[in-house]
């Protein structure tokens, strides 16, 4: 253990009432588990209270190492809606009130930690945890230098991970994992009934949809794909949010009777249910993918060349990539090279081979991981 390590780790031993600040999307959160996870585990009586968005607040209440939740969209990270000034004065004033011993700010390498950092400069949170590229002095007084993705790139739960080790946060579980209410369960095991899904017939989960453009692998390739597993026999689910239904209704308009699409119909504690009990999922690189990760689905995700280290964690998966559209590519430098050859590339054939090699994998197999960035 370093120097900073040790100072760190003995700073934290005595906080208890942690505030956790991931303010990005659902899967953001999910990767983020484990780290506060180790942050819960490493002090008896600890509560965790998490800062998120309204999209990650959503999977925060089926993650149970999270006691209290704190949903706010900020004008710092892409949201359909953010609140104002007074808005914003009053989450801090929120945060004040709620007197936390220390706060740990998560943030993928591309994104800026000093916004978060001044909110809790100005809740009187002193105790700051977080990564910085340059040295944020008193905004995080526990600072760690950001070494991504310049020096390398690891996968986001090592990343945050390896931030509240420098807390003495440590785990020996770094799974993902979510709490399954068992009434989703029943509704959804009476969908698929009235579906006409039997529970040894060959069907699977396909959600085609992403919240950007960049990272939606093209409709006509599912198609293809879906079209080739109907005729083995398979019967496809397509799920998605209720604002692309009609996306998805063209994936599934052409498969014909074989494929249901029932977007905008689940709650996402109904979803979730519905991932752990397909045999597969096959989706864009998205919020689904950490929840099959979570539940243990085997998981085929299209992956656009955009963010290396979000690949499926700990769980039976085949990453096949494909090029973002020039005019789609992002303006944030950190994440206009992507590393290595990326291979396997995305295709129907691609799609169809990791499909038919995942269903023929019992259950025992599952958290065991085929593709990898780490």
């Amino acid at each position: 253990m370093t120097g900073y390590e040790k100072l760190f780790s003995e700073a934290w031993k005595n906080h208890k009432n942690i505030l956790c600040i991931r303010l990005d999307n659902m899967g953001d959160v999910l990767m983020t588990q484990p780290a506060m996870r180790a942050l819960k585990e490493s002090a008896q009586g600890r509560k965790i209270t998490l800062l998120t968005s309204s999209a990650g607040s959503g999977i925060a209440p089926y993650i149970p190492e999270v006691d209290d939740i704190i949903p706010f969209d900020v004008p710092w990270v892409k949201t359909s809606e953010t609140g104002g000034k007074q808005q914003l004065q009053a989450l801090a004033d929120e945060l004040a009130s709620r007197r936390f011993d220390a706060a740990a700010i998560f943030t993928a390498y591309s994104q800026n930690p000093l916004p978060a950092a001044m909110l809790c400069y100005y809740a009187g949170i002193k105790p700051v945890l977080g990564y910085c590229r340059e040295n944020p002095y008193e905004l995080i007084n526990q600072w760690v230098p950001d070494k991504e993705p310049f020096d390398y790139v690891i996968h986001e739960v090592e990343r945050q991970l390896h931030l509240v080790g420098m807390a003495g946060g440590l785990t020996s579980d770094a799974r993902l994992s979510l709490e399954i209410p068992e009434e989703s369960r029943e509704k959804v095991s009476g969908r698929l009934a009235a579906i006409g899904i039997e529970p040894d017939e060959p069907w699977l989960v396909l959600h085609a949809g992403v919240s950007e453009e960049k990272r939606r692998y093209p409709a006509a390739g599912y198609i293809t794909a879906c079209r080739s597993l109907i005729r083995q026999g398979y019967r496809i689910l397509l799920t998605g949010s209720g604002s692309e239904r009609d996306y998805v209704d063209e994936i599934a308009r052409p498969l014909s009777h074989a494929a249901t699409n029932i977007a905008g119909e689940l709650s996402l504690a109904e979803l979730i249910a519905l991932v752990a009990a397909a045999p597969v999922l096959i989706s864009n690189n998205t919020g689904p993918v950490h929840i099959a990760a979570a539940v243990g689905t085997p998981v085929v995700v299209l992956y656009a060349m955009t963010n290396p280290q979000h690949t499926p964690w700990q769980v039976l998966n085949r990453v096949l990539y494909f090029e973002v559209l020039p005019e789609l590519r992002t303006k944030n430098r950190l994440l206009q090279s992507f590393p290595g050859l990326a291979t396997p590339r995305a295709s129907p054939e691609a799609i169809e081979a990791a499909v038919n090699e995942f269903t023929g994998i019992n259950n025992a197999s599952k958290n065991y991981c085929t593709d990898s960035l780490v």
